[in-house]
């Protein structure tokens, strides 16, 4: 498992910060039974800067909590059937892991929604990274069945790490 991990924010985050969203990253490639090695990029960064991407990449002008990249299509969530034949195109040559994409988180945002939901930043950073590793793995939320069914899985991945919303 390779996890790449960069801050652009200024100050802290949170103690243990990279190690925690680590492990989320780990928890979640376990509970969706990735039969792989993966790897994912993480980049937290301000208001000012995901805005950008956002307003670049999905043409939505405003800010948010956190953007997903995916690298892989697969033909239904959490499926991984057939993607060895797409060696060259989802997986690292030199390693042989599955390419899964990037996570942007904006810590900006992440502080705000820690405060206003009464949690620590830690749990908010962590449920960022959940959510965003569920895209990753090709689950969206479009509907109200699939974001219960997503809520479902990032709360039981941050509870089998023992990341509840008293989490400090």
């Amino acid at each position: 498992m390779a996890f790449y991990f960069e801050s652009e924010w200024e100050g802290d985050v949170f103690p243990d910060c990279e190690s925690v969203l680590a492990k989320v990253f780990e928890k979640a490639c376990d509970y969706v039974e990735c039969p792989y090695e993966c790897t994912v990029n993480m980049l937290l960064t301000d208001d000012t800067a995901i805005h950008s991407m956002n307003k670049e990449f999905r043409g939505i002008d405003r800010a948010t909590d956190v953007l997903s990249f995916p690298m892989v299509d697969y033909e239904k969530p959490g499926c991984f059937d057939g993607l060895e034949n797409h060696m060259e195109e989802y997986f690292e040559p030199d390693s042989g892991e599955l390419l899964l994409g990037d996570i942007v988180i904006s810590v900006e945002r992440a502080i705000a929604q820690a405060a206003e939901y009464g949690h620590s930043l830690k749990r908010e950073m962590a449920f960022l990274t959940a959510h965003s590793m569920l895209h990753l793995f090709g689950y969206d939320h479009m509907d109200d069945a699939e974001r219960e069914e997503m809520e479902r899985m990032q709360e039981e991945i941050l509870a089998q790490l023992g990341i509840g919303r008293d989490a400090e």
